[in-house]
């Protein structure tokens, strides 16, 4: 699905935007699918990115965006019902990945992936330097796709 919005681009942001450049974005496409468009990660990485994004949300990692006003789900004797056995083998999945990919990588990853944080809000959160975030992206897809075997 589309949701094109126009921006406005700010003169620091691009050389060319003193007269006030406007560009069309897409609010839901993340930010592995706008590096595939434009051919900045390959059709391996991109797989492995996707893969490790559907165990996180399986896995229900995220954030809870409104407060749950049901009670805790119990069982026959009054015990809290465990998580799905699906939700916690995706967990166990996203965490191998992430162990296998390193920690000097995973931050990066899982900004991008999984929180869907563009790539110059994660070098900023980082404290990396512009563009550095690009490189160490696709070095931390290719071990993903090493750990996927893809």
């Amino acid at each position: 699905m589309r949701e094109l919005v126009e921006r406005r681009l700010e003169a620091g942001q691009i050389r060319d935007a003193a007269g006030g450049r406007r560009v069309t974005i897409n609010l839901r496409e993340s930010p592995l699918d706008w590096l595939k468009a434009r051919s900045m990660v390959d059709g391996r990485q991109f797989e492995a990115g996707e893969r490790l994004r559907g165990d996180f949300e399986r896995a229900s990692l995220g954030p809870q965006v409104t407060m749950r006003w049901d009670g805790a789900p119990r069982g026959s004797k009054g015990a809290p019902v465990d998580p799905s056995g699906r939700q916690v083998a995706a967990k166990a999945r996203f965490d191998a990945a992430i162990a296998a990919v390193g920690p000097g990588l995973s931050d990066i990853l899982w900004r991008t992936v999984c929180a869907n944080e563009g790539l110059p809000a994660a070098e900023k959160a980082l404290g990396w330097p512009a563009r550095a975030g690009r490189l160490v992206l696709t070095l931390a897809l290719d071990r993903l796709a090493a750990h996927y075997r893809f």
